[in-house]
Parts: C-alpha cells; structure tokens; sequence
C-alpha cells in the first residue's frame, strides 16, 4: 500500500521532514524559513502549529523520539532545541554553534543528549547541553574536513559519527564528549576515540570523476556505513572486512538520500524520483527491487538531459510528451524510517521536490529470502 500526501494545499517543495516517535505527527520545511507541524487525523493532517524563529531557509530537521525535541539548523547559521510547553506550542533555545556558514543538517545521537550539525563552514558541530549554564553548547570537528558537510549519521554507541561532505570523502569521527559520556569501548572503527578523532576515511571515487556526497547512513549494527554521491553510484564500507568499500554504479539519475532496512539491505532515491531498493549478495551490491510499482517499462534511449526536463514543472504543459510516470513528480529529497528500524524496516517514507509525503510498504518476504535478484 502507497499513502500520498500533500499539506497545505500547496504543492512547495519540501525540504526535509522527520515524525515523532508514534508517527501521529510530523515536523516539515516547505522550502523557507519556516517549520510546520502536522498532526494526523485519519487520511487527513490538521496544523496543529508553525515555527518561524529562523530567518533564512531551513535546512535540517530531526526530532527526538524519547525527548520529544526538536532540532532545526538552517541557512541563517543557528540551529534551535525545540520543547513543548504545556500549552503545547513549541518553545526555541538558541544553540551556540559557532560558525560563519550555512548549518546544512543537523541529527540527534541516538542516546539524544547530544546531537550533530553540518555547516558551509567546513567543521561540524557536536552540541550538548549545560546544565551548569543552562544552554546548550557545542565542540568542533574541523580537520580534515575540506568542504561543505553535507549529511550526518550516528553509529549505535551514541560515540561515532560519520559525515560526507562536497570535497568528495566520506569520514568517520569520534564525537565523544567526556562531559557527558563514559569511557567508550572500542569498536572495529577503532579503540582511541578522543573527540575528533579521525577512525576512517573514504573517497567516493578511485579517480577523479566522483561526484560530492549526498547522504550517509550507518547500519544497525554499526559495523558498515552507505552513503550516496552525484555520480549516480551506491557505496558500502565494512569496517569487519578491513573497511572494503563495494560501490555500484547504477544508471539512474544521481541519489540524494539513503537509509538502511536491513543489515544488509539499504533504500536509496532521489532525481529519477524512485525508491530504490539495493543488497548485499556474495560480497556485491545487487539491485532488488522498486518502491514504486507505476513506472511503466522505461523507455529505450532516453537521455538524462529530457529526464531533467520532464522534471521542471516549468517546462512541463498540458500536451507535453514528456512525462514522469512515478507517484512523485520530482527529486526525492529525504527518507525517513516510518515503521520498523534499521534492522527491520517495514515502511519508509519520502518527500520531494513536488511537495508530496509518500510513504511505501516494504517487501520484506523479498528482501529475507533474497530472491528475484538482478546479477
């Protein structure tokens, strides 16, 4: 089953979304300043409420499931810890991040004591809170980082974090803040975790025609990281097999977002407005299957360039012969869990360009018994 949503009765592009804990609610961006918050109410969502504190564009949001907060960062270089009052409008605290650029995502640690933002300014920022001072502050990850950071993801051990940026590399840091946090254990990332710390680092291409990351995500257990570039390719590093990176190069349009569904199987999507579904077989990564059951089969031939056409509502008229036949009409931006987790995802939802929420089942017979795969 498919559940397709617009809100607002406007069609503006959404730049990012994530649910609360029990999914009856949801925090989104419709491409500005602005945050809205839906609540559902059967096949409906009912506004329930809009946070305006930011001045620029947001560009990250992420709500904590147990703590009910909610984390913005956006354009304007300020992220905001959203709480709930008990009139149940959302109250801002100002984060002190610290830099001269756009923050451009932002993402709770799983233990949500702390949480992460990527910034235009070359450095990401591990932000926790201060009791003593009651406000929350933050330490910066600066080397090597060359360029934007464009994405975030926490490992399981609330400890490391991975990050991919626009110079081409994907890195996983130490964010271990000895503040707030006990000794960690070692992992197969590494043992010596001060923050900072460099445990590995990836180049999304061996040449130099790779493309910038797009997203990054750890899986379940921690031990293997995917992330997605501009070059239409799909990566997956495992640190238990001497940080072996498989990469598969597909012949879509360039992926924007990724997230783990299984162990060994992650959703990706993005300019060709499909989800896709990838594993890991025999030590490679296989195609498994599509989210989106509509497409027709593709036609023969058909350049990228009238794909991105077809893509531009402003080219797009009533007797135009090029058409996207997908539920989503442009670039998927983000996913998000909607049922399930990493281990065993059962529903994934996703939002675009074409302002709509989509959220798809998920063939987990499929996936379990590995059958069907495309070699």
């Amino acid at each position: 089953m498919v559940e397709r949503f617009t809100f607002g009765g406007s069609l503006a592009p959404i730049t990012c979304h994530a649910w609360n804990k029990d999914k009856t609610q949801i925090a989104l961006s419709p491409n500005n300043n602005e945050i809205h918050i839906y609540r559902r109410d059967g096949m409906d969502w009912k506004s329930i409420d809009v946070l305006k504190q930011h001045d620029l564009r947001v560009m990250g949001i992420d709500w904590a499931k147990n703590t009910n907060r909610i984390v913005t960062c956006g354009a304007d270089r300020n992220a905001y810890v959203w709480q709930q009052g008990d009139d149940g409008k959302w109250k801002p605290t100002l984060v002190l991040l610290r830099i001269n650029r756009a923050a451009t995502c932002v993402k709770w640690s799983p233990a949500e004591n702390k949480f992460a933002v990527g910034s235009g300014a070359r450095l990401i920022s591990v932000c926790y809170f201060e009791s003593e001072n009651d406000w929350w502050v933050s330490k910066h990850i600066k080397k090597p980082i060359r360029s934007t950071v464009t994405s975030l993801d926490w490992h399981p051990n609330n400890i490391l974090l991975v990050a991919g940026s626009t110079d081409y590399k994907v890195r996983v840091f130490s964010a271990y803040i000895k503040d707030i946090e006990d000794q960690p254990t070692p992992t197969p990332w590494g043992s010596r975790m001060p923050l900072g710390n460099l445990m590995a680092e990836f180049k999304n291409s061996a040449n130099s025609n790779g493309g910038w990351i797009n997203n990054v995500s750890f899986s379940s257990d921690g031990n293997k990281i995917c992330w997605v570039g501009h070059d239409s390719c799909i990566n997956v590093a495992d640190a238990t097999n001497g940080n072996n990176v498989l990469r598969y190069k597909t012949e879509y349009l360039p992926f924007l977002a990724c997230e783990w569904i299984s162990p060994n199987t992650v959703v990706v999507a993005g300019h060709s407005c499909v989800p896709l579904i990838y594993g890991l077989h025999n030590n490679k990564l296989i195609f498994i299957n599509k989210l989106d059951k509509s497409q027709k089969k593709e036609s023969i031939g058909i350049s990228a360039m009238r794909i991105f056409q077809s893509l531009d509502r402003n080219l797009r008229t009533e007797n135009s012969d090029i058409l996207v036949d997908t539920i989503h009409q442009n670039a998927i931006t983000c996913i998000r869990m909607y049922a399930g987790n990493k281990a065993h995802g059962t529903r994934v939802s996703t939002s675009g360009i074409d302002g709509q929420l989509i959220i798809w089942d998920i063939d987990t017979n499929l996936i379990n018994s590995m059958k069907n795969l495309r070699i």
